[in-house]
């Protein structure tokens, strides 16, 4: 039995209604649905469901009423069409609402008052309710949010690529993923609320906002000293040799991410290089940050000489932060993200995916 087992049932008497459809808020609907609840997804009956199910690979059978992209985040719940135009199945969901504890929805606010599915409309038939709401741009609500557009606007295309490339997206939906997070985190809190008070929360959070929150360090190296980050590959603006990828004698490719002089100096001495951290142009992180270029000419001939099942092994035995480049098959290949395969069939068709739970609780 898998040791998160135990939480399948932690919610098992919550009741959610997903509004909600893409990928940010069909997250936060799995989270839920992984931890017991029941959950409800409501699909536009009109426009054939959420976009996602027709987001297929071009060798996913073109019939099918699911894709992979569907299926990452639609885990453990009832499906249901409606029109919410039409006045019967509107008020079929009025009556799922009274009933329920939490609804998540990502309608822009003016679309959600004219359908009568605002929080003001819903609260108003069950003052319990927990309305989760994931909106676009805070600055400009007009703008239609797609992760694509919020990466660029957010800073975080325009210094993820190589210098001599155009900017370049992370190849997950990040922005989305985030905003998630961020919105579990929102409903936590106000199930923790109406657990003393009785009463509903209305929890909201925008895309734009989400990623602007989790330009960490980033964020702080500009409003401090004005650096503005450049696209570095995978080079990490303030430490060195961090980002830095290496190719071994057997065609892997390894990536380092060493963060302290300690390490450094193991890495040298693995090498066998050991005048190297004694050159003043390395001997600290700051000097080594200004020649990352050069050392990492030295490194790549001398990492080039060795296996790299020799170098993995020989880095982890002197706690050496390094990896290997790996594709998505190999990754899948690991026990522990096989363990967290979650399958399921959906209307006929066969799914899987990852867990979205990694943590722990004993």
């Amino acid at each position: 039995m898998n040791n998160q087992d135990h939480l399948s049932g932690f919610f098992k008497d919550l009741k959610v209604l997903e509004l909600a459809s893409v990928l940010a808020g069909p997250a936060v609907g799995m989270f839920f649905a992984e931890l017991g609840a029941h959950v409800t997804k409501i699909e536009n009956k009109k426009t054939g469901g959420d976009m996602t199910r027709t987001w297929k690979l071009p060798k996913e059978d073109k019939n099918s009423s699911t894709s992979a992209y569907f299926s990452s985040v639609n885990y453990k719940k009832e499906y249901l069409d409606l029109d919410l135009k039409d006045g019967n199945d509107r008020d079929r969901l009025y009556q799922m609402v009274m009933d329920c504890d939490i609804v998540i929805a990502n309608f822009k606010e003016s679309s959600a008052q004219k359908l009568g599915v605002d929080y003001e409309s819903l609260s108003r038939l069950n003052p319990r309710l927990i309305y989760a709401s994931i909106e676009g741009f805070s600055s400009d609500p007009r703008k239609v949010a797609f992760d694509m557009v919020l990466q660029a606007e957010t800073g975080f295309m325009g210094m993820n690529g190589y210098p001599d490339q155009l900017p370049a997206k992370l190849p997950v939906a990040l922005i989305d993923i985030l905003a998630a997070h961020q919105l579990k985190e929102g409903i936590l809190i106000a199930l923790l609320k109406r657990a003393t008070t009785e009463k509903g929360s209305c929890v909201s959070v925008s895309l734009e906002e989400a990623a602007l929150a989790s330009l960490a360090n980033q964020a702080s190296n500009y409003l401090m000293e004005g650096h503005i980050p450049q696209r570095l590959g995978s080079l990490h603006p303030n430490i060195a040799p961090y980002g830095e990828i290496f190719k071994t004698k057997d065609d892997r490719l390894v990536v380092a991410a060493v963060g302290t002089n300690k390490q450094f100096i193991s890495l040298c001495e693995l090498v066998d290089a050991n005048d190297l951290h004694d050159d003043l142009r390395f001997k600290t992180n700051t000097e080594r940050v200004k020649n990352r270029e050069v050392l990492k000419q030295i490194l790549d001939p001398l990492i080039a000489k060795l296996d790299s099942v020799e170098f993995l092994d020989a880095c982890l035995h002197r706690s050496i932060p390094v990896g290997e480049v790996k594709g998505m098959d190999q990754v899948m290949e690991n026990p522990i993200a096989q363990k967290m395969i979650l399958k399921e069939e959906i209307e006929g068709n066969e799914t899987k995916r990852l867990r979205t739970i990694a943590f722990h609780i004993d």
